[in-house]
């Protein structure tokens, strides 16, 4: 294992401490807004780590803002008792770049919790068919599967792509904003091969399952190795 995933792979450990730490200290609650979650986790990581810096937007989304993409800035909501949640934070340790997202259920509504576990197991789903052909997967490949793996349990696919590049900060100045940079149905460049320096590449793998007559949506990515 070179030292370059040995990095990111200490960084997304890191993320995972701070999001259990955030579970057991129930920050997650209905009555309060997403702003408000938000900034608890950001103080909470400060704690923690002493970080301040994050390569992307700190998301927090609830109820009906749970179908809008990353790249979207819906109204600031308040969290209901029996709501569905997901968080979406890219915290940098060391100038490594960490990158998680998970869906969290507050209450017993079978179809939110149906939806929250669903993301999780298809993710693994998704990581193991990575790992058995990632030598010939383009990123079109495996958004199609991954797309397909939506409705395969009984969902829509929520965004137009399903994972990007993961490194060294701040890897977009370094990489660019092309396709071939996301798991994307246009990017037909093998997710293997490595980046214009020759150099290996690493993958964030993310789902975004909705449900848009129900008017919710789930959310779950790491880092895939």
């Amino acid at each position: 294992m070179n030292n370059k995933v040995q990095n990111l792979i200490a960084a997304q450990e890191k993320a995972e401490h701070l999001f259990r730490e955030i579970e057991s200290r129930e920050l997650i609650r209905g009555g309060i807004s997403e702003r408000e979650l938000n900034k608890n986790i950001y103080e909470l990581a400060y704690e923690l780590f002493g970080i301040k810096k994050y390569w992307h937007k700190r998301i927090v989304r609830g109820g009906s803002n749970t179908l809008f993409p990353y790249d979207e800035n819906p109204p600031d909501l308040i969290l209901q008792p029996d709501d569905i949640l997901f968080l979406d934070f890219g915290p940098v340790f060391e100038d490594w770049e960490a990158d998680i997202g998970k869906t969290y259920v507050l209450g017993n509504d079978a179809n939110k919790l149906k939806l929250q576990k669903d993301a999780e197991e298809a993710w693994k789903e998704g990581r193991d068919f990575y790992i058995r052909n990632q030598d010939e997967l383009t990123g079109a490949d495996f958004y199609y599967y991954t797309a397909d793996l939506a409705k395969k349990y009984g969902w829509e696919y929520g965004n137009e792509h399903c994972g990007h590049l993961i490194g060294n900060f701040p890897h977009e100045r370094i990489q660019g904003n092309e396709i071939q940079n996301y798991i994307h149905p246009d990017n037909l460049k093998k997710m293997k091969d490595p980046d214009d320096n020759g150099e290996e590449r690493f993958w964030i793998y993310e789902l975004h399952f909705v449900d848009r007559n129900l008017k919710i949506g789930s959310f779950f990515e790491k880092l895939l190795h």
